[in-house]
């Protein structure tokens, strides 16, 4: 699963991602230095494996993690070639989900490719391109299936229901996400304005609370989420060594840093969720779809532990967090077997049995 950070020029997208993967994008006060996408791994921050790694103190320690993507800046324009135009469209394409990273700070080293800072004016700019790309590629999808229709097929007909509904609402300015309509009747059509939107507002070290109640405004309307953070800030806090960074945060009067809330709300945005497993080798976080049942759960681990499930004993983190050992959770009756149709919740504690699969 990956996320595309994007955004209009000059916002801050490679010093946010720099600051995210501790990478090395090139950050500079110009268009487009970000041409070909910068793609980094970033471990989700989750205070209870951290827990389980106090309790078990295992050989090794692996978090979930969020695969980030830093996507050229879009101009106005781009649906129709300007800028680095179908390159930059192609690329949120690709992606799960899209950051729309959106300016707030004032600078005047920093080029604003608009002329100010009107977050607005920038998201609207963005939605716009988007939103003609995907009226382009609406209309060709429906040159196919009306024809299909017309020779008889029905299952042409009902796609075609749909995309005439989905133009139609494109045409009055509409992103996918707030036409409403299921998500199983749309997801087949690949289009950018049905991918999943978290908002991230760049602001000044001194935020103006008119500009992020614009833009956490903005969020609401379109049922997206919203997390505003200092991205010269962040940069900072990203290069400090741990000790360092908690003694700097408290100065701040900060219990996190602004990144951790964006990886956190870019992992919830994905719908994802996570079980662990921990015993004195490892503990771990593992990424699921939330949602998922305990077979699917055991074959992110081995496809074999899927295939050849038997059943899962779980317990909550909850419970192991306030009693501190499994062999008091036995005791307890706090350790459940769970069949296939358990659904995996987030924070269980699972051990998947299993019969091998005869090779």
């Amino acid at each position: 699963m990956e996320i595309g950070i994007v955004g209009l020029p000059n916002v801050g997208k490679s010093t946010i991602f720099n600051a995210l993967t501790s990478g090395h994008a090139p950050a500079s006060n110009y268009p487009f230095t970000t041409i070909e996408p910068n793609v980094g791994v970033v471990a989700v921050p989750d205070p209870r494996l951290e827990r389980l790694n106090e309790l078990f103190k295992p050989k090794s320690k692996l978090p979930a993690t969020v695969r980030f993507v830093d996507i050229a800046g879009l101009v106005k324009g781009a649906a129709s070639g300007e800028g680095l135009g179908n390159k930059f469209l192609a690329h949120i394409r690709e992606v799960d989900a899209v950051i729309m990273l959106v300016r707030l700070f004032q600078d005047p080293d920093v080029v604003h490719t608009m002329g100010s800072v009107d977050p607005q004016r920038d998201v609207e700019v963005i939605e716009t391109e988007l939103i003609l790309a995907d009226l382009a590629s609406v209309d060709k999808q429906l040159e196919k299936v009306v024809a299909k229709g017309r020779a008889g097929d029905k299952e042409a007909r009902a796609l075609q229901a749909v995309l005439e509904k989905v133009k139609t609402g494109l045409e009055s300015g509409k992103t996918v996400r707030q036409l409403g309509l299921p998500e199983e009747a749309v997801h087949e059509f690949f289009l950018l304005t049905d991918k999943p939107v978290l908002f991230v507002g760049n602001t000044d070290e001194n935020p103006a609370p008119a500009l992020v109640s614009r833009l956490e405004a903005l969020a609401l309307e379109r049922g997206a989420g919203c997390v505003t953070l200092c991205g010269k800030l962040e940069a900072e806090i990203a290069q400090l060594a741990a000790e360092e960074r908690k003694t700097f945060l408290t100065e701040l009067g900060l219990t996190e840093p602004g990144l951790e809330r964006v990886i956190v709300a870019a992992y919830k945005l994905l719908n994802q969720a996570s079980f662990f497993t921990a015993g004195e080798d490892e503990v771990r976080a593992w990424t699921i779809t939330a949602g998922w049942k305990a077979p699917q759960a055991a074959g992110v681990i081995h496809t074999d532990f899927e295939k050849g499930f038997i059943k899962a004993d779980i317990y909550a983190f909850a419970d192991i967090d306030r009693d501190l050992k499994e062999s008091v959770l036995r005791e307890k009756g706090l350790i459940r077997s769970e069949g296939k149709d358990y659904v995996v919740r987030d924070g269980d504690v699972c051990f998947f049995k299993f019969s091998p699969i005869a090779k």
